[in-house]
Parts: structure tokens; C-alpha cells; sequence
């Protein structure tokens, strides 16, 4: 078994977080990173989910649906 190093646990702390839809300004920040961008730069390879997840409550709210 693989042992996770502390550089490991941050990256699976902040991917977490951001799958689970938490603010990406508030994930760089417990990162430390300058700002967000970087976060969402670094992590890009969680976002594709997330962007769908905006994109149905966009539509939700278009349709007016309030959910």
C-alpha cells in the first residue's frame, strides 16, 4: 500500500473539497495559494464535473425551476 505524504494529503484534501462544490476561494486559501486562480489552475482536472453542475442550476433557474 502506498503511503500518502503530506504533499498528497493536501492535493487530496483540496480535491475533495472542491468536488464536493465548496468555495474555490476558500480551498486556495486554506492552500496558501496567492489566489484563486492558481487553485483552480492546479486542480483543473476536478472542474469538468463542476461546470456541469452549474450549467443544470443555470438552467433550473432559466426554466424556473427553483430547486
Amino acid at each position: 500500500m502506498e503511503r500518502l505524504t503530506p504533499h498528497g494529503l493536501r492535493h487530496t484534501h483540496a480535491t475533495i473539497a472542491l468536488q464536493a462544490n465548496r468555495n474555490p476561494t476558500v480551498v486556495s486559501e486554506r492552500l496558501g495559494h496567492a489566489n484563486v486562480s492558481i487553485t483552480l489552475d492546479t486542480y483543473s482536472h476536478v472542474t469538468p464535473g463542476l461546470e456541469q453542475d452549474v450549467a443544470d442550476v443555470v438552467a433550473q433557474l432559466v426554466d424556473g425551476d427553483s430547486r
